[in-house]
């Protein structure tokens, strides 16, 4: 079956008008993966902080049990106390302090005879809904 001219030319037009509508349907549903990925990398990140700050705060309280004393800072679970009575009885508790899933330092707090490990979430702000706490 042969085409006059005409008609390949409404052809190729066709052909280029199904080419830009394939595009936008693409487009539009990479747009939902991408909306839907990202709040499942929030909910990865939110969990691994989650867990971290539960390491963290089991070293913490080792620290505590040790030394009859919290920490003043969370350096301290690395490094052996310069007044230790018994340097023998100093366990080195973590080899490093993580960052949060951020890549930001995790705020630690000390109220009294308890303490606060805090991770400021996503938007680097504490004190906002996206903060995860070991309290």
């Amino acid at each position: 079956m042969k085409f006059s001219r005409s008609q390949r030319r409404n052809r190729r037009a066709f052909t280029l008008l199904e080419v830009m509508l394939v595009l936008i349907i693409l487009v539009v549903i990479a747009g939902f993966a991408i909306r839907n990925f990202t709040g499942v990398l929030d909910q990865a990140n939110k969990r691994a902080a989650t867990a971290q700050i539960a390491q963290l705060s089991s070293a913490v309280k080792q620290y505590q049990l040790l030394m009859q004393q919290l920490p003043q800072s969370l350096d301290s679970l690395m490094t052996q106390p310069a007044d230790l009575a018994n340097p023998g009885d100093w366990t080195k508790l973590l080899d490093k302090i993580p960052s949060d899933p951020w890549n930001r330092p995790y705020e630690y707090k000390l109220n009294g005879s308890t303490f606060e490990i805090r991770s400021v979430g996503a938007d680097g702000q504490s004190g906002t809904s996206d903060d995860v706490t070991s309290s």
